[in-house]
């Protein structure tokens, strides 16, 4: 039944960034090394974590799951912004549509978990270092991700059910580059307030849900690092959770713009997509690498490694 509210638009017409082609050929070649950096950051980041024994830790294990949702995030929206720019007519089927609402929600929800199981892994590291080992099982390690993959899909679900039941008479324009449900409502004909309410009382709980712990978490570490005496110790203490809340600012901020504020189809709506989707990706490994003397150096080992394999 479902399904059937459909019928009467097969496909979505995708506005996009820009109409003109000069500015569109520049936007490819932008958006395309953007993607291959991000590529081949995190893919380096994988590689880098998982061949240096040195990396295996609580800490690094879950700065690899970023990384491969990072891969997984982007690919879900930028191959096809790539493609559309390279096309007159950008269109995407309804079940194309739907299917890259719900992986963009499964990818981004679970990020917001990771990031806010990330904050707890640095609240045990630097209040209870002592009890570290304890609190950061390799077994607890396992099971957060786990955690965080499942709640987020749970979520997901939900909100294309959203989707799935509204009806879809006569607008097929999306005025942006992907679909999102706050640039799909709008294009309903029929009552989509309910969804609306639904879509912020999800985002709410779920950026709430992850964000509080993560402001807790950094409360408690601030107080335990002003407690340490030595300049030395409370810049080393710092350092090791300053790249975490740069992440949770880049993305917590755009994401919360995007879908709390209403869809008004301007720049800002883009840009804030374009944030979390596609430049978050990008800059996550090169956050964690330039700000960590561990990572540079298992960087430096690991290419080390392979230039001397390939001689």
């Amino acid at each position: 039944m479902a399904w059937r509210n459909h019928s009467a638009i097969t496909e979505f017409i995708l506005a996009g960034l820009s109409d003109d082609p000069h500015v569109q050929a520049l936007l490819f070649v932008l958006f395309l090394g953007i993607y291959l950096l991000t590529m081949m950051g995190n893919l380096m980041m994988l590689l880098v974590i998982k061949t240096d024994s040195r990396l295996h830790t609580p800490m690094y294990f879950f700065l690899s799951n970023l990384s491969f949702l990072d891969l997984c995030f982007s690919s879900v929206t930028v191959p096809k912004l790539l493609k559309d720019l390279l096309s007159e007519k950008k269109t995407i089927s309804v079940e194309g549509c739907l299917a890259q609402v719900f992986f963009v929600f499964i990818t981004a929800g679970t990020e917001a978990f990771l990031l806010s199981v990330m904050a707890y892994d640095r609240y045990a590291a630097i209040c209870h270092p002592l009890l570290y080992g304890q609190l950061m099982s390799s077994q607890l390690c396992v099971r957060l991700v786990l955690i965080s993959w499942g709640l987020a899909s749970l979520n997901s679900v939900v909100i294309v059910l959203l989707a799935i039941n509204l009806d879809f008479c006569e607008a097929q324009t999306i005025h942006h580059y992907t679909c999102e449900l706050p640039s799909l409502f709008p294009l309903s004909c029929s009552d989509i307030s309910i969804n609306i309410d639904i879509l912020i009382c999800s985002t709410l709980l779920h950026g709430l849900g992850t964000f509080l712990p993560i402001f807790f978490s950094y409360a408690q570490i601030v107080s335990t690092i002003l407690s340490i005496s030595s300049t030395s110790g409370r810049s080393k203490a710092f350092s090791t959770c300053s790249s975490h809340l740069i992440a949770v600012i880049l993305f917590f901020g755009s994401g919360l713009i995007r879908y709390l504020m209403p869809t008004s189809g301007s720049s800002l709506d883009l840009l804030s997509s374009l944030q979390y989707s596609a430049v978050t990706p990008l800059l996550n490994p090169l956050i964690y690498s330039l700000k960590n003397k561990e990572v540079k150096a298992a960087v430096r080992r690991t290419l080390g490694k392979y230039l001397r394999y390939f001689r």
